[in-house]
C-alpha cells in the first residue's frame, strides 16, 4: 500500500534552525546538477527506486494473505497468525523515526542498501521458520530493517531531483509501493495454492532479492547530500514539539484509526472468504488485492476533493465511503463483499493522502520528524487493527471484525467534528480583533 510521505526532504538543518536534530558542518551548497527527465542517470534512479518499493512493500505484508495457510500449519487462531504482519507493521512503526535520523548523518543511499540487504536476508529465512514465534520474531526483524527505507527514500529524491520533476519521482517511487504491495499478496496466493504457503513466502524473497540487486546496481551515487552529526536533544524536543501540537496529534489519530479499519479487514478477509459460504481457493483470495487498484485512484483524487469540500469535508466524505463498505462486506454474496471491499479501500486512501498531506501542510518546522511521526502512527494503527481484527473475528466472526472498524470510523468521526468547532471557536475569536 502506499506509504505516507516521511518529509524527510523538508528537514532543517545548520545554524538557522538550532532546533534541528541534525547540524551540519558550514559548507556552501552543493553545485552538482540535479536529475531531472532526458538527463543522465535519471532514468537510472526511476527504476532503482521503483525496483526498491516493490520489494519493500512486497515483504513488509507477505504473509497477509497467507495467514489461514500459516494457521493451519502450526495449528494456530486467527490472533496468533495476525502478530506475523503487525510484528513486522509494528516494528516499522517503531524505528522509521530513529533511521530517519541515522539518515542524515550516514547518508540517504547507504540507508537504503543496508535497510533492503537485511530486510531480503531475513526474507529468504523467513520460509523455514521452525515455528510460530520464530516466524513472528524474524517479521519483526524484517519490519524494522524497511524503516530505513521510507525514512530516506524521499529525502534522497529531494537532494539528487530538480524541484520540477520531483513529484513524477516521488510519484513513480509510491507506485513501487502499491505494486510492490498487492503483487506480493496476489503472488503468494497463486504459490501457496501449488506448493504450500512455505514456497510462497520463498517466491516472494527471490522477487524481493532480485529487486534489490536491481536497486544496488542502478541507483546513482548521491552528490548532493551532506553529512551532518545527530542532536538527540534537539531531536527529542523536536518531536515534543509536534506532540504537543493539537492538530498534529489529531491528525496522527486519524491515520491510526483508518489504518486500523484497513489493517483489520485485509488481516481477516482471507479467513472469511476461506470459509462457508465461499469456500474460495488461495490464489483466488490472493488475486482479491488488486482491488488496492481502487485505491490508487482514490488517493490521487483526494487534492480534488480537498479543493471542492475542504479537509474536513473530504475526510467527512472518506469515512463514511469506508463505513458504507463495511456494513456493505457483511452480505453472504461473493459480489456484495468485493464492493464493500472497493468501498473501504477507495474511503481509505482518500482518508490516508488527506491526513498523511495535512501533516506537512500543518508542521512550519521538523516537518521530516512529524511525518515520521505520521509514518509511526500509521503502522501502529496497521499492527493494532490486524492483531484486533483478528481476535474480534476468532470470538465472534466477521459480524464481529466489521464491529471494530466501525469504532474506528466513529473514531475519526469525532476528531473530525471536534477540529471542526475548534476552527470555529478560533475563528469567531478573531472576529472582534479584526473590527
Amino acid at each position: 500500500m502506499p506509504p505516507a510521505d516521511t518529509g524527510a526532504s523538508t528537514v532543517v538543518v545548520g545554524a538557522s534552525a538550532p532546533s534541528s536534530p541534525v547540524t551540519t558542518t558550514a559548507a556552501p551548497a552543493s553545485t552538482h546538477e540535479r536529475l531531472e527527465p532526458g538527463r543522465p542517470g535519471y532514468r537510472r534512479m526511476s527504476f532503482a527506486l521503483f525496483a526498491a518499493g516493490v520489494a519493500a512493500f512486497a515483504l513488509l505484508y507477505s504473509t497477509q494473505a497467507l495467514l489461514p495457510a500459516v494457521s493451519a500449519s502450526f495449528d494456530a487462531t486467527a490472533g496468533q497468525a495476525s502478530w506475523t504482519v503487525s510484528a513486522a507493521t509494528g516494528a516499522l512503526a517503531l524505528f522509521v523515526l530513529p533511521l530517519s535520523a541515522l539518515s542524515e548523518r550516514f547518508g540517504r543511499r547507504q540507508m537504503m542498501t543496508a535497510s533492503l540487504a537485511v530486510a531480503v536476508l531475513v526474507g529468504l529465512l523467513v520460509p523455514f521458520a521452525p515455528s510460530m514465534g520464530a516466524l513472528i520474531a524474524l517479521r519483526a526483524v524484517q519490519g524494522a530493517a524497511l524503516a530505513g527505507l521510507p525514512a530516506s527514500a524521499m529525502a534522497y529524491l529531494a537532494e539528487e531531483v530538480r524541484p520540477k520533476a520531483l513529484i513524477a519521482a516521488i510519484g513513480l517511487f509510491v507506485a513501487g509501493n502499491s505494486i510492490g504491495g498487492m503483487s506480493g499478496r496476489i503472488l503468494t496466493g497463486w504459490v501457496a495454492q501449488a506448493w504450500g504457503w512455505r514456497a510462497a513466502l520463498a517466491a516472494v524473497g527471490l522477487l524481493a532479492l532480485a529487486c534489490a540487486v536491481a536497486f544496488h546496481f542502478l541507483i546513482p551515487k548521491a552528490r548532493n547530500f551532506r553529512p551532518g552529526s545527530l542532536n538527540p536533544k534537539a531531536l527529542a524536543k523536536t518531536v515534543a514539539t509536534h506532540l504537543g501540537n493539537p492538530l498534529l496529534v489529531r491528525l496522527y489519530a486519524i491515520g491510526a484509526l483508518f489504518m486500523t479499519v484497513f489493517g483489520a479487514v485485509y488481516t481477516v478477509i482471507g479467513y472469511r472468504l476461506v470459509g462457508e459460504p465461499f469456500s474460495l481457493p488461495q490464489g483466488v483470495i490472493g488475486s482479491i488485492f488488486l482491488v488496492y487498484l481502487v485505491g490508487t485512484v482514490s488517493s490521487a483524487a483526494a487534492g480534488r476533493l480537498v479543493a471542492r469540500l475542504g479537509r474536513r469535508g473530504a475526510l467527512y466524505l472518506a469515512v463514511s465511503t469506508t463505513a458504507a463498505g463495511l456494513l456493505l462486506s457483511l452480505a453472504d454474496q461473493l459480489a456484495a463483499v468485493l464492493l464493500g471491499l472497493v468501498l473501504i479501500t477507495a474511503g481509505f486512501f482518500a482518508g490516508h493522502a488527506v491526513a498523511s498531506s495535512s501533516v506537512s501542510r500543518t508542521a512550519t518546522e521538523g516537518r521530516a520528524q512529524a511525518s515520521a511521526l505520521y509514518q509511526s502512527a500509521y503502522y501502529m494503527g496497521s499492527s493494532a487493527g490486524g492483531t484486533l481484527g483478528a481476535v474480534a473475528f476468532h470470538a465472534g466472526g466477521w459480524a464481529a471484525t466489521v464491529a471494530l472498524g466501525l469504532l474506528a470510523v466513529l473514531g475519526v468521526v469525532s476528531i473530525t467534528l471536534y477540529g471542526t468547532r475548534v476552527a470555529r471557536a478560533e475563528r469567531r475569536a478573531l472576529v472582534p480583533a479584526t473590527r
